[in-house]
C-alpha cells in the first residue's frame, strides 16, 4: 500500500471511464492512454470503477482486470482508488480483498443502490467493509442513483470514529448543507470530505471540503484542476472562472443517460473512450450538436469532424 495514501485524499480525483471497443469490450491500451493523459493534466489521484465507470456493467474478471492495468500503468506516480460497489456486503468484501491483492491504494464504497438499508445496516456494511481490510476507504453517497438513500452525517461521523481506515465521504448528493453537516461531524485532520456535484466544487471547497471526484474531469481536467489549485493559491477569482466554464458542462449530463453525455463529449473532444454499455445509447444528432455548442461556450475545442462515441 502507497505510503502517500496514509493521510485523507484530497485534491481532483477524476472517476474515469472505462474504455470500450465498438464491440463493447474492454479497451485496456485506451485506459493506459487515459491515465497518463489525466496524470499530466495534474490530477491528485485516479478513481477507477466509480459510477463514471459504469462499474454496474462490468463483472469480476473485468473489474480485476482494470484494476490490474490502472495499478500497473500508474506506477505509484498517484494514488489508484478502486470502487468495490455492489448490492450486498458479501460481494463488497470480495471485490475489497481483489482491488487489495492486486495493489489498490484504497477502495470507495457506494451505499447499497437497490434495497435502501437503514442507518445501522448502512453502520454495519461499511463497518464490516473497514474491519475487513487494510486498505483506507471512501465511503461514497449519491441519494439520486440509490433510490434516495442518504448516508446520514451521524451515521459518518460514528464510522470515523470507530474506524480509523474510514478516510473520506464522496458526497454527490447535491445538497451543500449535507455536505457542510459532515465537514462539521468529522475531523479534518483525518477524513476528507471530496464534492461529487461538479457545479458545486467552488462552494464545497469554501464550505471546507478537501477536493472532489468530478466525473467532468474526464471532458475538462484543466478545469478541474484549476478551481483546485486556484483555490489553494487563494485566487479565488480564477476559481470562480474555472467553475463557471465548468458549470454548463456538467448540467449537459441531462442530455443523456447515465454517463453517456461524458463519452459523447471525451469523442466531440478527440478523446473517444468508446461508446457505453447498452443500454445506454448514443446521443441523437441534434443533441450531439447542442452538446458541440457547449464545449464551445466552454472554451474546449470540438473536432469538427469528430465521431459519435457508439
Amino acid at each position: 500500500m502507497s505510503q502517500s495514501i496514509q493521510q485523507p485524499p484530497r485534491g481532483i480525483i477524476p472517476p474515469l471511464v472505462t474504455p470500450f471497443r465498438d464491440d463493447e469490450d474492454l479497451d485496456l491500451p485506451r485506459l493506459r492512454w487515459l491515465i497518463d493523459w489525466q496524470i499530466s493534466s495534474g490530477v491528485d489521484a485516479i478513481f477507477i470503477l466509480g459510477t463514471t465507470g459504469e462499474f454496474y456493467a462490468l463483472d469480476e474478471a473485468e473489474k480485476q482486470a482494470v484494476t490490474v492495468t490502472a495499478v500497473a500503468h500508474c506506477r505509484g506516480r498517484v494514488p489508484v482508488w478502486v470502487g468495490v460497489s455492489a448490492e450486498s456486503t458479501r460481494e463488497v468484501l470480495r471485490l475489497t480483498q481483489m482491488a487489495q491483492r492486486e495493489g489498490a491504494d484504497g477502495v470507495s464504497v457506494l451505499t447499497p443502490y437497490f434495497i435502501k438499508p437503514n442507518q445501522q445496516e448502512l453502520y454495519d456494511h461499511f463497518r464490516r467493509v473497514a474491519e475487513n481490510t487494510s486498505l483506507p476507504v471512501v465511503l461514497y453517497n449519491n441519494p439520486a442513483t440509490c433510490g434516495g438513500l442518504n448516508i446520514e452525517a451521524p451515521t459518518v461521523a460514528r464510522l470515523v470514529e470507530h474506524h480509523r481506515n474510514i478516510v473520506g465521504i464522496k458526497d454527490s448528493s447535491g445538497d451543500l448543507q449535507n455536505t457542510i453537516e459532515l465537514i462539521r461531524l468529522t475531523p479534518a485532520e483525518r477524513f476528507s470530505v471530496l464534492n461529487g456535484r461538479d457545479t458545486l466544487i467552488f462552494a464545497a471547497l469554501q464550505a471546507g471540503a478537501q477536493g472532489a471526484i468530478p466525473a467532468t474531469a474526464n471532458i475538462a481536467p484543466e478545469l478541474c484542476v484549476g478551481i483546485y489549485q486556484s483555490f489553494r493559491r487563494g485566487d479565488w477569482e480564477q476559481a470562480r472562472q474555472c467553475q463557471a466554464r465548468l458549470h454548463p458542462i456538467r448540467m449537459a449530463m441531462s442530455l443523456s443517460t447515465g454517463n453517456g453525455m461524458i463519452k459523447e463529449a471525451m469523442a466531440l473532444l478527440g478523446r473517444s473512450c468508446g461508446p457505453n454499455r447498452r443500454p445506454i445509447a448514443p446521443l441523437s444528432e441534434d443533441k450531439r450538436q447542442l452538446l458541440r455548442k457547449i464545449l464551445e461556450q466552454a472554451g474546449l475545442n470540438p473536432l469538427a469532424s469528430a465521431l459519435p462515441a457508439g
